[in-house]
């Protein structure tokens, strides 16, 4: 609700209209009286058991989600911003084979890797986002550049190319993100005739959300999308408010799953929405919790209740995957449907960890 429209309203004492106005923006003065900050990471989501996975895979994994998480973190730490921090973290994973953004992506049916990407500043809703892109190291960097850019948000293809060439981005030959793994999935998907479910086990999307100690939040996404991918087929990781978003008024998202139903229900936009405008506390009841000095913020709590409600959606369309979201009040919390979540989260309360599967 905005200021304007409280002021519509008649009578409401002036007690709740000053609340009301600071519940608006309620994070930056929190993040800054606490020094507080939050990070939430992802490698992919889907059927990730003990059973198909060795020890020693499993501890590369967490070693490398640990080294990402690591990377936002101090950002974070030393004050940076909320983009900074989710940029870091992305970087590592996209140059990490093992999972598919950048290095390491899926083969198109075509034998091509298409990557695509998206970031969001919840400070003023600026966004840049990048699809089907074949020769940036890291395109992640490249849609950060097309949002501080500022003239378009969503480019493809040969113009996100050119975009940048134009930007003096890193590039790479297709030799940087082929690996013989992914190579061997196509080979497999086409010779059985399976999907790529079958063939991936998992969505390998990957990405970040983040908090920094000025209350700003930002939101971070990449991936190479599913294997045998045609017709220049794009998910939801670089859809603005399906796989990504970012708002300083309710939290920051990032989404791994299957992308044609995160698209249809609008998973990140959906979820802030709902913590911005669905808070289950009317202004009279927070008012009362003000006054005896409890805490306005979105609790842990809520963020997860609505987190869940939005992919009980995306399973009722018969879609399946997870998402990672903070919030101004620092809540960092994962939701998913699937066995697993390649996941990770940090906190300046000294909350740091990674897991892989449901039950931990």
């Amino acid at each position: 609700m905005t200021h304007k429209a409280l002021r519509s309203l008649s009578p409401l004492p002036a007690a709740l209209l000053a609340l009301a106005a600071a519940l608006s923006f309620p994070n930056q003065a929190f993040a800054q009286e606490t020094g507080r900050w939050s990070l939430a990471i992802h490698g992919g989501a889907g059927t990730l058991t003990r059973d198909a996975m060795t020890p020693e895979r499993e501890a590369e994994y967490e070693a490398a989600l640990q080294a990402a998480l690591d990377a936002g973190a101090a950002v974070l730490r030393d004050g940076g911003a909320a983009m900074d921090a989710v940029e870091a973290v992305i970087v590592r994973l996209e140059d990490d084979p093992k999972f598919n953004a950048g290095r390491g992506a899926v083969f198109t049916w075509d034998g091509r890797n298409e990557l695509d990407a998206a970031v969001m500043d919840g400070r003023d809703r600026s966004a840049g986002a990048v699809t089907g892109v074949t020769s940036v190291k890291n395109p992640i960097r490249l849609a950060r550049e097309v949002m501080a850019d500022g003239r378009h948000v969503f480019l493809s293809g040969a113009g996100a190319e050119e975009f940048a060439r134009d930007h003096a981005l890193e590039t790479a030959g297709p030799e940087w993100f082929a690996t013989e793994a992914r190579r061997e999935a196509l080979e497999r998907m086409k010779a059985e005739q399976v999907s790529a479910l079958d063939v991936d086990r998992k969505f390998g999307t990957v990405g970040a959300v983040a908090l920094d100690q000025n209350g700003n939040l930002a939101a971070g996404t990449s991936t190479g999308g599913m294997t045998g991918k045609r017709w220049g087929r794009i998910g939801d990781a670089p859809v603005i408010g399906a796989g990504t978003y970012a708002d300083n008024r309710s939290c920051a998202v990032s989404a791994t799953g299957w992308g044609e139903y995160f698209i249809r229900v609008g998973v990140a936009q959906e979820i802030c929405t709902r913590l911005r405008l669905s808070s289950e506390t009317s202004l009279e009841d927070l008012a009362e919790e003000n006054e005896a000095g409890g805490d306005v913020q979105l609790t842990d709590a809520l963020v997860q209740r609505v987190s869940d409600a939005v992919l009980d959606e995306v399973a009722d369309l018969g879609g399946d995957g997870g998402v990672i979201v903070v919030a101004p009040s620092g809540a960092a919390i994962y939701s998913f449907n699937t066995a697993g979540m390649y996941r990770g989260r940090a906190t300046s309360e000294g909350v740091s960890e990674v897991a892989i599967f449901g039950e931990e």
